[in-house]
């Protein structure tokens, strides 16, 4: 049975921040990851034309002074979202879609340069890949003497001092043992607690060119009556990489990737032009499909439900477990921003 002082549940952006300030303060730790890759809701894939789309956590900004502080220290570059040109917003499909533009003087929103993915990268260099362990999948938390054994789906034991969850709360209580078990208000607010994304449906078209950028869209549109919700310019920081991101309509996700997909391209085309069949590929990531972030409801949760409650701040099993994570932040929670604000919180009780 490997032991460590600190043992971290989740090598998303709250789990990979924490271990790299306690290791600053000579925390012997280890993260245990159940997915194959980090990054948990930090999802940077790359296109055939290099152009890197986020299908998780992508904007943040000024507001945002945790995560802004982060970027700075680490020295990690960032830019403002491409908003120029003119906009679209649908209120109805039978209606041709408002025009407007989005002036310069509105607080910008900011993308980190070459993907969010940077981040996670250059947290997972500081504290070093061997110190992580992907496809474990935490299934058992047991109180032992004085320490917790975890035990992963493979039947392998972890043993620690403390250990720290990052993972949603409401996903933690429906994929965790514990031994004893976790006091009932607590289990109770866990499953009322809302997942950040978990319904989101994020898709991204790649293309050669930025078409619309040429006929004076800035590739914003919000539609109330059509597949996407809302969608804007995705190109790279230095313009060699170009697509179009954003959210569908949540209860598409019942049809087939092939029919959000020709819905997606129609709507497209009816706003921007014929150009937009001419695209190099289309990308999509429906978050309720990720068991390991989201689990469904209960009951109904709203979004930001119970996000950030003072439950969550008291440690449990005699102070030995800790939750955190980006729904337990008291600022900004379920954001990146949030997931730092956790990290710290939690740190500074070690």
């Amino acid at each position: 049975m490997k032991k460590a002082k600190v043992i971290i549940i989740g090598a998303g952006l709250c789990g990979l921040y924490t271990a790299f300030l306690l290791q600053k303060k000579g925390v012997e730790l280890v993260l245990l990851e159940a997915n194959t890759r980090t990054g948990g809701r930090i999802k940077t894939i790359t296109g055939t034309t290099a152009v890197t789309m986020e299908m998780g956590a992508t904007w943040f900004g000024n507001q945002h002074n945790h995560l802004l502080e982060v970027l700075r220290s680490l020295e990690i570059p960032y830019f403002k979202q491409h908003t120029q040109g003119i906009s679209l917003f649908e209120t109805m499909s039978f209606v041709p879609p408002q025009k407007f533009e989005i002036s310069d003087s509105e607080e910008p929103s900011f993308r980190i340069e070459g993907g969010t993915e940077t981040l996670i990268k250059r947290l997972i260099s500081e504290i070093g890949i061997q110190n992580i362990k992907k496809n474990t999948k935490i299934t058992v938390i047991k109180e032992e003497n004085n320490h917790l054994i975890v035990t992963d789906s493979d039947g392998k034991s972890y043993s620690a001092d403390k250990v720290i969850s990052t993972i949603p709360p409401n996903l933690l209580v429906n994929s965790v043992v514990f031994e004893p078990n976790l006091p009932e208000n607590f289990t109770q607010l866990a499953k009322k607690t809302h997942t950040w994304m978990g319904e989101s449906i994020k898709i991204a078209v790649e293309y050669k060119t930025p078409f619309w950028k040429q006929n004076n869209y800035s590739g914003t549109l919000f539609s109330q009556a059509s597949i996407i919700q809302e969608m804007y310019d995705h190109s790279t920081a230095d313009n060699s990489g170009f697509a179009l991101k954003g959210f569908l309509n949540g209860g598409t996700a019942v049809l087939s990737m092939e029919e959000r997909k020709e819905k997606v391209i129609a709507q497209l085309t009816t706003f921007f032009g014929p150009e937009a069949t001419d695209y190099v590929a289309y990308y999509e990531n429906v978050w309720r499909e990720e068991p390991l972030t989201f689990e469904p409801y209960e009951q109904l949760v709203l979004a930001h439900q119970n996000n950030g409650h003072s439950l969550f701040k008291t440690p449990l099993l005699n102070e030995k477990l800790y939750i955190s994570g980006a729904e337990t932040a008291t600022q900004n929670p379920g954001y990146m921003d949030g997931a730092i604000f956790a990290a710290k919180t939690i740190a500074s009780q070690f």
